[in-house]
């Protein structure tokens, strides 16, 4: 790597938002006095794009200085920022961002020295409103040879960095020509990297590699929606008509009210919500759950009526809306869960005939049922009493017929039971081959046929999880949760772990066997492996590993002020992290867990983790980004953005490997814990991030044991609660970014002093490497084996 000289400083003021509009926003020319309101005669849209308020055109029409707009009748006509100067491409309320047209920097040929100096943009105003959106946003250089340093705030922190490379060929050096890139950003004229802090104002470095020939250069700074092409580095002044780039905006630079609504807020239904951003404050409006449109206008959010969206509020039942949420229930005659398709099942009223005053014969129907008097009776079956027997003259018949009978019956009541034992074993065999065949067995058996590392011991009979349970012995029970009950057995001499699901819906019982399938392929070793299944059952059964050392909640959450230490939980997080990049990107097709937790996650008798409980899990098409599934998982783990809108993807487990790491940093409980002020976990973990008082909820032995790294974990716990899924990273980068720490960190030594407390006893830690191995080989009771499924209910 040829070393880079040294850098000269390049202004670089907010690239975008910046400009002459936003001098004019803060600080010069005359500001319109703040609107109480937007008026009737007030321009709202600038050709297709819409104009709502807080921003406005006319003085009075928006909020306050810095939300005026101008609107130039063109063909078509465009919006700009404050006097005209940053063309706006769209407003989002919903979100509180501006995107707009960015500029950007050209450096044509430099000839003279390794550094140079050129101005991007005006300077913006520290108190906002606006600032560069946070992980939407990335930097973008096209060129050859150089390296591009983004710094950002008043002490110039390093926030991102780029180098392009062209490699010069061999026997043309003299020459300022270098091979050029094939369409693709990837680094070979062309690099790029997020910026992930947003600040008011930014500055560049830009400095030639030691034996790069002279070549241009091309700075962006846009959002993930600009598309590279080759057409870029053809003719460097003729790029794209639009380069979009993404501002955030706050109504207000201070924090929410505590104690009074923020003044801003002006619909009934909508609350004020501070900045999520790492580096500046100041808050914006937003409507509540149930309720969309602008909260900055009276009555401007509007209830949601999700039954006429039922392909974003699934419902498979009746459903009433009501203001702010609705009601989904099963119609009548029917009762389940009316969420989750054919979760409605039909009431047999004659099960329970006094619960349905039905005092005489009963037929059940689909939603309904029939009542009658029985043969001989006559009259009201729906009251008590109400059938009476009719008077005849067959009597003496009867009776003849009773006495011919008995002789009947003594015979078959010698011969009954043999009868009946044949009958049952009969039924039980003819219901295994219905459930074998109704679970897709001979599917199954074709697979093993045709993929040999699937192993001819994946299909496990009946009998012989039978016996491995001792008919499941309700004393081999070592767990039980939301998806079904584990037992522990012994299997060809060993020891395993048999879940039996609750999957009620046939649906997920067609998928069941290609899930399967995908599962037995699953080869990590911080994944709990399956073993085979059982197919004999009306719900099939399946066979794991056992893992003997607990789960990482068990360990974690224990009494005392020491736990696990900061160095096996880091360990630990990687290995999760391992796990999640794995299923998402490396498996032969993509599975997303949806249940990530710390009862999820076992340890064996080294402390290794291995994630559990695929229960909720699902398999993605490599074509598709996602689905739209019945919510599952559990309450302060759960994805938001999955939680409201039912669609799954893989950053729907980055943000429950978020909370998990919060988890592990502060030894709270995602779902028991709520701060003074009512926050969740995740809410209070951010807003002290934020604020600078993350001390305030670290747990004491990670202050005491850390060397320097919680600051990081805690950044990337941000990044992977973000609200929205698109700007949390990739399970892949969160590996990355941990192994990147864990890596620096073997090169610092570890302070190995006995701690001791106030009376000069030695402290052990945790756990030591004697304690460790005789943990690892004492026996187990029934009652202290592992909790292979969630503890809590979902």
């Amino acid at each position: 790597m040829e070393k880079v000289e040294s850098r000269g400083v390049v202004a670089f003021a907010a690239f975008v938002s910046t400009l002459l509009l936003l001098l004019l926003t803060f600080g010069g020319a005359a500001p319109a006095a703040a609107s109480t309101g937007p008026g009737s005669s007030c321009t709202r849209s600038c050709g297709n794009i819409s104009i709502p308020y807080p921003f406005g055109v006319e003085p009075g029409c928006y909020h306050a200085a810095g939300f005026n707009l101008t609107c130039e009748q063109d063909d078509p006509p465009k919006l700009f920022l404050g006097d005209g100067t940053v063309q706006v491409l769209d407003i989002s309320i919903q979100h509180s961002t501006v995107r707009i047209n960015s500029s950007r920097v050209e450096l044509t040929y430099l000839d003279r020295g390794r550094t140079t100096n050129r101005t991007w943009g005006g300077s913006l105003p520290e108190s906002g409103p606006y600032f560069l959106s946070e992980s939407i946003n990335m930097l973008q250089v096209i060129g050859c040879n150089m390296q591009v340093n983004i710094l950002g705030g008043k002490d110039n922190i390093l926030v991102s960095s780029c180098t392009p490379i062209c490699p010069v060929l061999e026997f043309n050096k003299g020459n300022p020509f270098s091979i050029m890139g094939n369409g693709s950003c990837t680094g070979n004229s062309c690099c790029q990297a997020n910026i992930v802090l947003g600040y008011t104002f930014y500055n560049i470095q830009i400095n030639r590699l030691d034996g790069a020939p002279p070549f241009s250069l091309v700075v962006y700074i846009v959002d993930h929606s600009f598309d590279y092409t080759n057409d870029m580095i053809v003719g460097v002044g003729h790029g794209p008509k639009a380069l979009p780039a993404t501002l955030d905006w706050v109504i207000n630079d201070s924090s929410c009210p505590k104690d009074t609504p923020a003044p801003e807020c002006r619909s009934t239904h909508s609350y004020c919500q501070n900045s999520g951003s790492n580096v500046h404050g100041g808050y914006s409006c937003q409507c509540s759950n149930g309720y969309q449109g602008n909260p900055y206008v009276p009555g401007g959010c509007q209830d949601i009526d999700e039954c006429k969206s039922p392909d974003i509020y699934v419902c498979y039942g009746y459903c009433e809306n009501t203001p702010g949420s609705f009601i989904c229930q099963c119609n009548t005659g029917y009762t389940g869960n009316a969420s989750i398709p054919n979760g409605c099942k039909d009431i047999d009223e004659c099960e329970d005939p006094e619960a349905h005053f039905c005092y005489g014969t009963c037929q059940n129907f689909p939603g309904s049922f029939h009542c009658q008097c029985s043969n001989g009776t006559d009259g009201n079956p729906f009251t008590p009493g109400g059938c009476i027997t009719i008077k005849n003259s067959y009597t003496g018949l009867i009776i003849g017929l009773g006495v011919g009978g008995g002789t009947s019956l003594l015979l078959l009541a010698l011969g009954g039971p043999f009868i009946m034992r044949k009958i049952k074993l009969r039924k039980v065999k003819k219901m295994k081959q219905k459930f074998f065949s109704q679970n897709h067995g001979l599917l199954l058996q074709q697979l093993i046929s045709r993929k040999a590392d699937i192993g001819e011991r994946m299909i496990i009979t009946l009998s012989e999880i039978e016996k491995a349970t001792n008919n499941f012995d309700r004393t081999r029970v070592i767990g039980g949760g939301g998806h079904g009950v584990v037992f522990k057995g012994i299997l060809d001499l060993h020891v395993v772990a048999i879940k039996k699901s609750k999957i009620i819906v046939q649906r997920e019982i067609d998928e069941f066997i290609n899930e399967v399938v995908v599962l037995s392929q699953v080869n990590h070793r911080n994944v709990v492996k399956l073993l085979g299944c059982c197919l004999e059952t009306e719900v099939p059964l399946l066979v794991y590993e056992f893992i003997s050392n607990g789960t990482l909640y068990d360990h974690l959450h224990v009494e005392g002020p020491l736990s696990l230490p900061w160095d096996g939980r880091m360990r630990i997080a990687m290995e999760v992290a391992r796990a999640l990049s794995y299923l998402h990107s490396a498996a032969s097709m993509p599975i997303f867990h949806r249940d990530i937790k710390s009862s999820n996650i076992l340890l064996d008798d080294t402390l290794t983790a291995k994630v559990s409980d695929f229960g909720a899990s699902r398999y993605i098409p490599i074509d598709q980004t996602g689905v739209t599934t019945a919510v599952q998982g559990t309450f302060g783990y759960l994805d938001p953005m999955y939680y409201y809108g039912g669609r799954l993807t893989d950053k729907s487990d980055v943000f429950s490997f978020g909370v998990l790491l919060v988890e592990l940093l502060t030894r709270k409980k995602p779902f028991f814990y709520r701060s003074e002020d009512g926050e969740s976990l995740i809410s209070h973990f951010a807003s002290l991030l934020t604020e600078g008082k993350l001390i305030d909820i670290i747990d004491p032995q990670v202050v005491e044991e850390e060397d320097g790294e919680v600051q990081e974990v805690a950044t990337l716990a941000a990044m992977c609660t973000k609200l929205r899924g698109e700007d949390r990273p990739t399970m892949r980068g969160a590996e990355m970014t941990l192994e990147n720490l864990l890596i620096k960190k073997r090169h610092v030594p570890c302070n190995t002093t006995p701690r001791r407390n106030g009376d000069g006893e030695i402290v052990a830690h945790y756990m030591s490497i004697e304690r460790a191995t005789k943990e690892a080989s004492r026996q187990y009771t029934m009652e202290e084996e592992i909790l292979l499924s969630a503890s809590y209910p979902r």
